[in-house]
């Protein structure tokens, strides 16, 4: 025992660190082990037990580590050169961790978007949960272009997207909500060529104004001007005509709310609808037109520019 003492103390042999570095890893197990059932005595929650023994195992860990670098000071003398290679290894290490840290100092400083905005980045679309350090929740919303999402339009799925922050470097960051809160919105229909498209254009302009959201959307848009030198904006609804090989394309533009997009497009889409079939009018659709010609009996009178059909000849 007295031997065993005198080796545990003993830090200038290989043998006596060697023990020493023994008696602290089982110490560490031990400790990890304590640290981990006493951080979680009044915690109930599984998953907070979880995580505070894994915190309680990797500090423990990190202590461990930092007694054996003290006890056997292989580069005793040369500390410069340790940190220099300890920073270099983490700097390569975590780098995606430094990055994100960036990100997040570039979103608060730079005001690209706040807890609350609606926001697309990484093909991400939703509303901002919380900005973290490393990364930021976001709230996914659908799309009616994303052929990935079930959620046709531009409201929650359900899920929460965690994006790290680095990607505010790297890819455009697009905010819905910061200036306007209004979007642009089009509605297009397309009318046949021998409907009354004029009546079509005068049905969509007058639903495109009632829906539109043109006071609110003018009062951003001044206080926009006020911090940004831009130019004014047109946010009186219009109808645009455009004639194509098929049909009239009728193209209805007005402003609408950030977060009641597709329920303003719902109301006006069934409110012109409507109109429409009072009106007499049908919305056109890509078809084909097919003639079929039924083979004439013998002896039938033929038609002009056709040649009697005669019989054989005897």
């Amino acid at each position: 025992m007295e031997r065993f003492l005198e080796a545990l103390w003993d830090t200038s042999s290989v043998s006596g660190r060697l023990v020493t570095s023994i008696v602290l890893i089982v110490l560490a197990v031990v400790l990890a082990a304590l640290a981990g059932r006493l951080s979680t005595l009044r915690v109930k929650d599984t998953t907070n037990r979880y995580y505070l023994r894994k915190a309680a195992h990797y500090l423990t860990v990190v202590v461990l580590l930092f007694a054996l670098a003290l006890l056997w000071r292989p580069f005793a003398g040369r500390i410069g050169l340790v940190v220099g290679l300890i920073g270099v290894g983490l700097a390569l290490a975590l780098q995606e961790v430094i990055g994100a840290f960036a990100g997040w100092i570039s979103i608060l400083t730079g005001r690209q978007f706040r807890v609350g905005d609606r926001i697309q980045m990484c093909d991400v679309r939703g509303d901002v949960l919380d900005i973290t350090p490393l990364r930021t929740r976001i709230l996914e919303s659908g799309s009616s272009t994303d052929p990935e999402s079930w959620v046709r339009g531009r409201q929650y799925t359900g899920r929460v997207v965690s994006l790290s922050n680095r990607f505010v470097f790297c890819t455009p960051v697009y905010n819905s909500s910061t200036v306007l809160d209004h979007l642009w919105e089009e509605l297009i229909l397309p009318v046949p060529y021998e409907a009354d498209w004029h009546l079509a254009e005068r049905i969509l302009c007058e639903e495109a104004e009632n829906i539109s959201s043109t006071a609110e959307a003018r009062r951003a848009i001044e206080q926009m001007r006020h911090r940004y030198p831009v130019a004014d904006a047109e946010v009186d609804p219009r109808v645009f005509v455009r004639a194509t090989p098929n049909w009239v394309e009728l193209s209805a533009r007005f402003v609408v709310p950030v977060r009641a997009a597709r329920q303003v497009k719902d109301q006006v889409t069934r409110r012109v609808l409507d109109r429409f079939a009072e009106s007499g009018i049908r919305v056109a659709s890509e078809t084909q037109d097919i003639t079929v010609y039924s083979p004439k009996p013998p002896g039938a009178v033929a038609g002009p520019g056709r040649p009697p059909m005669t019989g054989p000849a005897s």
